[in-house]
């Protein structure tokens, strides 16, 4: 009989995508496959695209860390969920629920509790506050960043998984923290460069750049990149994803391509890119790094944010593999320099991200979705 698996996660692309990931192999190794999310949401349209997904819809409020009259009536939003939800997992009966995050998620594992294993995966150096709620009720966290162990309070322990090399750590409420890194998307290693740059109009003779601001665009860093232009197309060529509503229609320059989003000639774009610079989402940085790309990263600024893309942004800089400019600090003059000093110390970042076999998670993931299951059918 198939293996079945729940996944849930959404709210933002962030939140899909490491499940989307996860997809061919689990295809391959003959699971049936299910998804929880919202309706007409990023989660329902990305899971469109994966014709073999049947997709469930519940409701679900959002966790906001500032006030709002809905947070008066989300709270019965998700009791709904976790209603609907439950009904589901008693349809479906799955092996294993696997959360990605995000608000939509938390009705889920909360419902999953005690039917089946249930597995979180948090992409950011801290836990969201989704997270942070469901992990409470998982039975192993899997974590993209190996000091986020380190966040598991004072009566946690560390050891190591025998059958990988994972790190693991006991939470204090019972679920194991394993550092597995993210799922990385198998189609971005198939990219190609000459497909990259004949849809771009390059003819490769200068180095690549790729900016990307997120899919809302990030209006200091579009600024500042076409501040500079004049200076950074006399030594590369340059592509920017700007964000919905965010390319400028006065500019037209040789050198250089604006685009609100760009979807499937991503990985083609990608094999092109020599340098990115880009905002600091895990999911997105570590892309870069399991394809060898060096980066600047340019964070959320706190005020609009948790933080949390300052933790990644400092955590990989550390490690040698990327550059990091505050937001505040941009103005067209240090982007400039700070792009030129990235592609000077290029070569040894690469050979950096080469040696380290932990920047794509896939595989560790997966280990950690069948042990369950096998730990699972053993108890029965």
């Amino acid at each position: 009989m198939n293996k079945r698996i729940l996944l849930t996660g959404g709210g933002s692309a962030g939140h899909v995508t490491p499940n989307v990931a996860l997809l061919p192999d689990l295809r391959k190794e003959g699971f049936e496959l299910h998804y929880i999310g919202m309706a007409d949401s990023i989660e329902q349209q990305l899971m469109a695209e994966q014709k073999d997904v049947t997709f469930h819809t519940i409701e679900s409020g959002k966790f906001r860390r500032y006030f709002s009259i809905k947070n008066l009536t989300d709270p019965f939003k998700v009791l709904k969920g976790i209603s609907q939800a439950k009904r589901i997992i008693n349809n479906v009966n799955p092996n294993v629920v696997f959360s990605k995050g995000g608000f939509v998620s938390v009705p889920v594992v909360i419902a999953a509790k005690g039917k089946c294993p249930v597995i979180c995966h948090e992409s950011d150096y801290t836990p969201g506050l989704a997270n942070r709620i469901a992990g409470r009720f998982a039975d192993k966290i899997c974590v993209t960043f190996e000091d986020t162990l380190k966040c598991s309070g004072k009566k946690s322990y560390e050891g190591t998984d025998k059958k990988s090399h994972s790190k693991t750590r006991k939470k204090p409420h019972g679920a194991q923290m394993v550092h597995t890194g993210t799922p990385i998307r198998r189609e971005l290693f198939k990219g190609d460069r000459r497909r990259g740059l004949d849809f771009l109009g390059f003819d490769g003779e200068k180095p690549v750049i790729l900016v990307m601001g997120g899919s809302l665009g990030a209006v200091a860093l579009n600024d500042g990149i076409r501040g500079a232009l004049g200076r950074l197309t006399k030594q590369f060529d340059i592509v920017h994803l700007c964000g919905k509503g965010k390319v400028d229609e006065s500019i037209s320059m040789q050198g250089y391509r604006q685009y609100e989003y760009i979807g499937k000639e991503l990985p083609d774009l990608l094999a092109a890119t020599t340098l990115v610079v880009s905002r600091a989402g895990a999911n997105a940085v570590f892309e870069f790094l399991a394809l060898g790309k060096p980066a600047l990263l340019v964070p959320l600024p706190l005020e609009a944010s948790r933080g949390d893309q300052i933790l990644n942004a400092e955590y990989v800089r550390k490690k040698g593999y990327a550059m990091v400019l505050p937001q505040e600090e941009i103005t067209p003059e240090v982007l400039f320099d700070r792009i030129m000093e990235l592609y000077l110390n290029r070569d040894a970042m690469i050979e950096r991200m080469r040696l380290d076999p932990t920047l794509d998670g896939t595989k560790e993931v997966l280990s950690v979705i069948r042990e369950s299951i096998s730990a699972s059918e053993q108890n029965i």
